[in-house]
Formats: structure tokens, C-alpha cells, sequence
């Protein structure tokens, strides 16, 4: 018999919950842009105005998140700085400043070639065999000519 009265009570909490979410849908779906027609100029300017607030919000954490990625984006770009600086002094190889027309905090460098560089400028297309005959042949030309 005590239950009567708590049944009672949550019948009538369930129907106003659902009339709760039916509310929100209604609200959601306006802010969507659906089910505008009904709506008086004072709804559609307060509903205008959410959306600006809204939008505004949405703007100024994408601009935080932008700044952080900047940041570390920054810190990153340091210690690739920092590595490369370690690894150039360990292998001996002589980093100059370079010119750095972008951003003046940060310096950029540039190995300085050696004259003792084992690197083929050359282009060569064709089968491996074919380039060795040509070097061959230029180095001949070059000795009878």
C-alpha cells in the first residue's frame, strides 16, 4: 500500500523528464537551423544570439589550441636545433648561421662542405654497367684530348 504513492511519484517524474527532453530536441533542432517557421522574431534574434556566443567560444578555444600547438611546435623545433648542434659537434662538421629571412629569433645553419666529400653530383640514367663505361670513356677523352 506505501507503494502506491512512490509509483505515483515516479510515473510523474518520468512524464516531466520527458517533457524535459522533448524540450531540449525541440531546442537543438531550432539551433540547427530546423523547425524555424513557428518561431517569433524575438525567438529567432535570442536564438541568433546563442549561436554568436556560441560561435565566439568556439573561436577563441580554437585560437588557444592554435597557440599551443604553436608552442610546442617551438620547443620541439628547439631541440631539433639543440640535437643537431650535439651531433654536428660530435661528428666534427662545421655549422655555419645561415641567412634567415623568416624569423630572426631563431638561427638556421648550414653545413660547410668539405673538399673531401665523396659525393657523385652527376645524374647518370641507365643501367650501372652503362655508367661505368661512360666515366670510363670520359676519363679516356680527357687523357687523349
Amino acid at each position: 500500500e506505501d507503494i502506491e504513492p512512490d509509483v505515483q511519484h515516479l510515473k510523474q517524474e518520468a512524464a516531466s523528464m520527458m517533457r524535459k527532453i522533448e524540450l531540449l530536441e525541440a531546442s537543438k533542432r531550432k539551433l540547427l537551423g530546423e523547425g524555424l517557421g513557428s518561431c517569433s522574431i524575438e525567438e529567432l534574434q535570442r536564438i541568433e544570439q546563442q549561436l554568436e556566443r556560441s560561435l565566439s567560444n568556439i573561436r577563441a578555444r580554437k585560437i588557444q589550441v592554435f597557440k599551443e600547438q604553436i608552442e610546442q611546435l617551438k620547443e620541439k623545433e628547439k631541440g631539433l636545433l639543440d640535437e643537431n648542434a650535439r651531433l654536428a659537434e660530435k661528428h666534427g662538421i662545421c655549422l655555419q648561421p645561415a641567412r634567415n629571412d623568416q624569423n630572426e629569433n631563431q638561427p638556421q645553419y648550414y653545413v660547410e662542405s668539405s673538399p673531401s666529400s665523396d659525393v657523385e653530383t652527376e645524374l647518370f640514367i641507365g643501367l650501372p654497367d652503362t655508367r661505368t663505361r661512360r666515366i670510363s670513356h670520359q676519363i679516356w677523352y680527357k687523357f687523349w684530348y
